[in-house]
This record gives structure tokens, sequence and C-alpha cells, in this order.
């Protein structure tokens, strides 16, 4: 169909759809009713003339050669690009690494937790699990914080917990918060 064939169609079947024009007894009311009319009639007749356009446009779109088809074939690589390799080399050296230090980690909480009993050891051992943070900038995948100080606290609440192990849990929280923490210039060290 050509585009001037379908709008023919389309207009001369616009009218249809335009509702008539209400009957009034007074002079005034057969003027308005008129205009209103008009108006209503040339609203449905754009309106009816944009559809069919539309309409159309799209039934005489021409569809895309064949060349152009064949053109556009999916093509799937056969081979990993050095960039895929050597992305992937790095993720599996950052998972070794980050499996060697929950292993370190988990070490020294469960030295904390289950074997230190006097003051100085389990100072010592929130100390060392200070410094590991610090070093490492922050805890490594698979240790979560909250998991952590929950450990921590059921060493706690079995009852020796002097002053100043409760000191050195403080500042081992406070390690924490400041090295995962992005609003933090790591830079410029610890305030």
């Amino acid at each position: 169909l050509s585009t001037v064939a379908t709008l023919a169609c389309a207009l001369g079947s616009a009218s249809a759809f335009v509702p008539s024009a209400p009957t009034s007894s007074t002079r005034t009311d057969l003027a308005l009713s008129a205009f209103e009319s008009d108006r209503r009639s040339a609203f449905g007749t754009i309106g009816a003339a944009l559809v069919g356009g539309a309409a159309a446009a799209f039934l005489s779109a021409a569809p895309l050669p064949a060349s152009a088809a064949a053109n556009y074939e999916r093509q799937w690589l056969t081979e990993p690009t050095d960039e895929f390799l050597a992305n992937e080399a790095r993720a599996a050296e950052f998972k070794r690494e980050q499996i060697r230090l929950k292993v370190e980690f988990q070490k020294a909480i469960d030295k904390l937790v289950k074997e230190s009993t006097t003051e100085e050891e389990l100072r010592g051992d929130l100390e060392y699990l200070q410094d590991l943070v610090a070093r490492t900038g922050g805890l490594p995948a698979g240790i979560k914080k909250e998991e952590l100080y929950k450990q921590i606290r059921s060493k706690k609440a079995k009852g020796f917990w002097p002053t100043s192990v409760e000191y050195a849990y403080q500042q081992l929280i406070f390690e924490v918060a400041f090295q995962q923490s992005p609003n933090k210039d790591k830079e410029l060290g610890r305030p």
C-alpha cells in the first residue's frame, strides 16, 4: 500500500469516530454547537490522519535486504582475549590472597577466643588483630565485622575481661571502622 492511499482511507473513515453535534433549540446554542462540531471534526480528522500516517509508514517500511541481514550475524569469540585472560589471572590471585588472609585472621581469632586466658595474651591477640586489619586495609573477604565482634564478645561474656583488654578491643573496632570507611583519607594515617 502506498502512503497516499492509506492516508485517504484513514481520512475517509475518520468521520465515523467523531461524535455528532448535540441538537439545540436556541439560535445561540445552534451557533455554538456548529462551532464545536467543526472543531471536533477537525480534531478527529487530524488524529485519524496521524494514526493513518503512522500505520502507513510502518506497513510500507522496506525490509532489510538479504545482504544486510547476512552481515548482521552474531559472531562469537572462539578464543578468550588477552585482556580477559589477564583479568581472570588478577581475579584468581586476589581470591588466593583473600583466602590466605582469611586463614590468618581466623587463626588469630581462634587463638583469642579459645586459647588466651591472661590479660597480656588477650590484649596481645587483640593488638595483633588490629595490626592485621591495618596492614591488610580492612577485613578479608569472608570475614564480616559483625561476626568478628560477636566472637570477641562471646569471649568477653565468659568472665575475665580487664580494662586494658577492653581498650584494645575498642581500638580494634576503631581500626576496622577506619579501614573500611570510604570517607577517610588513608594516606594521611589515622587521626
